[in-house]
């Protein structure tokens, strides 16, 4: 009898206005019933906003939108973000433009959360396919809560209160002119996130760290100490190393075959993802719009 209430409940909280398939057990979902041309309804919204939390990322397939049409749908999840680096569309500077072919080689291929660097992270980022290869171009995203799940109980109290250092520079001053490195160093100093956040809305423990931001640890030789010298910089970095390698593992993992028209919507707070540039010299065009979140706790 309780296991039949127990049933019975989570069908109605699973209760949902349009259909989700998943592509793996453990994370994203495929969306199909929605038509992103159209503005969302309160229901549908609050529906979509739960399925992302819940899947981590959505997919939507065959979404012919427009480049408006694109911005008023993620605005409905926040405020929206003009990015400080890449290229923006001409009539929405909230669209960044990734145009990549062989004169402009994509390099996003590293495990990272969108604009962590930022002292307000993301909450989430909306990319669209324009164009896409024929076969290659696929992107893959990580639960991070899983990821940090499944750390030995012995790492979880290491880190419990560590902070790690966000930075926007390493991995973007290639494409800043070098007159310009010392204004965005101003406007977006390196940002402190605890190496575990706490989800908002689900509570959820996360696994905060990318290889791709992230450049030490703000507190380790405070908390871990060290035997001789300059010793716990060699178990910073161990560490450092070893936390960065969970968003590698596939059982944490779902991977998108692009085509064009398709829209994934993922949750920066709780993914990492990876842009497979493979594809090259292939033509790859996509738009991205990205929500404005929270300060990470």
């Amino acid at each position: 009898m309780q296991q039949a209430a127990e049933s019975q409940a989570a069908s109605v909280t699973e209760s949902w206005p349009f259909d989700i398939s998943q592509p793996t057990p453990s994370i994203g979902a495929e969306i199909t019933g929605v038509d992103l041309r159209e503005p969302l309804d309160d229901a549908t919204y609050l529906a979509l906003r739960r399925a992302l939390v819940k899947y981590k990322v959505l997919f939507f397939r065959r979404q012919d939108i427009t480049p408006a049409q694109h911005v008023a749908f993620a605005r409905r999840f926040g405020e929206l973000e003009v990015h400080p680096v890449f290229k923006h569309h001409p009539d929405h500077p909230e669209l960044v433009q990734f145009d990549k072919s062989a004169d402009n080689r994509g390099r996003e291929n590293i495990y990272h959360s969108d604009v962590s660097w930022r002292q307000i992270p993301s909450m989430g980022s909306i990319l669209r396919c324009v164009e896409c290869p024929r076969t290659g171009g696929d992107t893959i995203w990580v639960n991070m809560a899983m990821a940090y799940a499944n750390l030995p109980d012995e790492v979880k109290a290491r880190i419990a209160n560590l902070q790690a250092v966000h930075d926007i520079l390493p991995t973007f001053s290639r494409a800043i002119e070098p007159e310009q490195r010392e204004s965005i160093r101003k406007e977006f100093p390196p940002a402190t996130h605890p190496v575990v956040r706490t989800h908002p809305e689900s509570g959820e423990k996360i696994l905060y760290i990318n290889e791709a931001f992230v450049t030490h640890l703000a507190n380790y030789s405070q908390l871990m100490g060290h035997r001789i010298g300059s010793d716990f910089r060699l178990g910073e970095l161990d560490l450092l190393q070893y936390l960065y390698r969970q968003a590698a593992a596939p059982e944490y993992q779902v991977r998108l075959k692009w085509e064009p028209n398709t829209i994934a919507f993922w949750d920066n707070r709780s993914t990492h993802h990876y842009a497979i540039q493979d594809y090259y010299p292939a033509v790859r065009r996509m738009m991205r719009a990205t929500v404005i979140g929270d300060l990470p706790f």
